[in-house]
């Protein structure tokens, strides 16, 4: 790659343009010197930000992806964009900007780099909205780019046992049921994060990465290995070879983000046990990048992929140990094998999937985290589309870890996630229940607000898998227990979760994928020319203007599907 003048296709109308002198001047102003403005430009997108250990870690590997850049015969600038934690902002209102924040952080990449004119990027993240805002941006502008995640951080530990995030929402849930004391809730407050790195189950941020990998948009072994290992670094330099070799070969994310890929993501979600967020996060990167993703795709695909993993949530391991006996790499290589993948798939190294996996040793004889295909932990996926009069266009259940598969009980309806915490915290709710919360969703929410809050008082309270929770909103992908997810419509549109009254008998199950409520069809319409629908409640700001554009949650919640 000597000559690069040829791979500057976008960044010329900056170096050679009408206005030669000014944007020169102003190039070499941050650093530029002769040469460069022969090179191809390339952005790396750094999602840097001390609001949570998840990307406190990536400003420095922003730094190793420019120095890559600059080894391999490129001009790179770092820009940043936004980040919120997750973690963080849940149980108050704080959440309702989680879910916006993914379309500002792929807005601004791709305003910075179409103003910019780069001609190609390095897109770094780490908290649960980076990697889809990162992946939406870069099916959007359809330049070669390689996206690094920021990996996982490992596992804290108290009184020899593993503790994480979750261990310190649940840990709540104890404390107020008189099950812990306020110095064993401060014990593990302090030891359940103990440094850089996104939470470390195969939670939505784990998750994410995953998909990402198993799709070729990341280098191999970038989604298991932890932040701070100094391979990220390695890698981050890694990422900047490659893409200037995909500008020299002509490959393009498009190229790469094929309904194929989109399939293997799924798989390897499946396979592991990942979050629901998954389908709202991965039908979002389809449309950016012109793919058509459903629900009917993940439950084909569903029903072929056995899972696999022994993770948390409902599992014992972290992703540390996952990584510990060959990481995603190695249960991708073992779902090759047994022909569940695209091995055909084109991939950031310019190389197939199955080319980049035999290059893979596969998983360490022995491990206990990855069952064999003889004895899965489910023959099927666990994330499973429950449809019914209750959720017409579909809801998200995640079934892993639990025993029961059919459940019926009164439902117990709140209008917003304090209403029902409130409830569980006087002990308002009981086994049998079936609690609901709407008007959390895309629009009522705004923002479709995740639940673990909720979620892990329950199973704080000793009620996990007692009580089943339906929501319009989202659960992390630390949730776990009897928990249905995404209810669309969502109440704020007249979905027929906003008709349901407490008291009417509910029924889940899982195996026949319904999820219904006993009301008559006279009953129902009545409630229906009854209803009427409450105003927003954002009518300016950020999050007045996502709840007027925002689309249905089955539809991804992307705020450009103009239709």
């Amino acid at each position: 790659m000597n000559d690069n003048k040829d791979l500057r296709i976008r960044s010329k109308v900056i170096s050679e343009g009408a206005n030669r002198s000014p944007n020169r001047a102003m190039l070499r102003a941050v650093g530029f010197k002769d040469e460069d403005f022969k090179k191809p430009m390339v952005g790396v997108a750094s999602t840097w930000s001390e609001v949570t250990p998840c990307n406190m870690h990536i400003n420095d590997l922003a730094v190793h992806a420019k120095k890559g850049l600059q080894i391999h015969g490129g001009a790179p600038l770092i820009f940043n964009t936004i980040t919120v934690s997750d973690g963080i902002s849940m149980g108050h209102e704080g959440m309702t900007f989680s879910l916006p924040s993914r379309e500002a952080i792929a807005d601004s990449i791709e305003i910075v780099m179409g103003a910019e004119r780069f001609d190609g990027l390095v897109a770094i993240g780490g908290c649960d909205k980076n990697t889809p805002a990162c992946l939406m941006a870069i099916g959007r502008m359809n330049l070669p780019a390689v996206y690094v995640y920021g990996g996982t951080i490992q596992p804290g530990s108290l009184d020899g046992k593993q503790v994480d995030i979750v261990s310190a929402f649940e840990a709540v849930g104890q404390y107020h049921d008189g099950r812990m004391t306020e110095e064993e809730l401060h014990k593990v407050e302090c030891s359940a994060c103990p440094g850089p790195g996104s939470c470390g189950g195969m939670y939505t941020a784990n998750t994410m990465a995953t998909a990402a990998e198993a799709m070729g948009m990341s280098l191999p072994g970038s989604a298991s290995t932890a932040a701070i290992s100094p391979d990220k670094a390695g890698e981050c330099e890694k990422a900047g070879k490659y893409v200037l070799e995909l500008l020299r070969k002509g490959i393009y994310p498009r190229d790469i983000m094929t309904k194929q890929a989109f399939e293997n993501a799924i798989t390897v979600v499946m396979a592991l046990g990942g979050s629901t967020n998954a389908f709202l996060h991965l039908i979002a990167i389809a449309h950016s990048a012109g793919v058509e993703l459903t629900y009917d795709d993940f439950e084909r695909i569903r029903k072929r992929a056995p899972h696999l993993a022994d993770l948390k949530p409902s599992g014992k391991h972290a992703m540390q140990d996952l990584n510990d006996i060959g990481g995603v790499q190695g249960v991708m290589k073992l779902l090759l094998d047994k022909g569940l993948l695209h091995g055909d798939c084109m991939t950031v190294t310019g190389k197939t999937l199955a080319e980049n996996l035999a290059e893979v040793p596969g998983l360490i004889e022995g491990q206990r985290i990855i069952r064999p295909f003889e004895n899965p932990l489910k023959p099927d996926g666990p994330l499973v589309v429950l449809r019914g009069n209750l959720a017409p266009e579909g809801a998200i259940a995640k079934m892993s870890g639990l025993s029961k598969h059919r459940f019926t009980g009164p439902a117990k309806v709140y209008d917003s996630e304090e209403a029902a915490t409130e409830a569980i915290v006087n002990n308002e709710i009981r086994k049998g229940d079936v609690l609901i919360i709407r008007y959390c969703g895309p629009k009522g929410g705004p923002g479709m607000p995740e639940m673990l809050s909720v979620t892990a008082l329950i199973v704080g309270k000793g009620l996990g898998g007692e009580v089943a929770l339906i929501t319009d909103g989202r659960f992390s992908g630390g949730s776990h227990g009897f928990v249905i997810g995404h209810v669309a419509p969502e109440a704020q549109v007249g979905g027929p979760i906003a008709l349901l009254q407490t008291g009417d008998l509910v029924t889940i199950d899982s195996k026949t994928q319904e999820i219904n409520f006993d009301v008559s069809e006279h009953e129902l319409k009545q409630r229906a020319e009854a209803w009427v629908q409450p105003p927003f409640k954002k009518s300016s700001g950020v999050l007045g203007k996502y709840a007027r554009q925002v689309s249905s949650a089955s539809k991804g919640a992307v705020t450009d599907l103009f239709e």
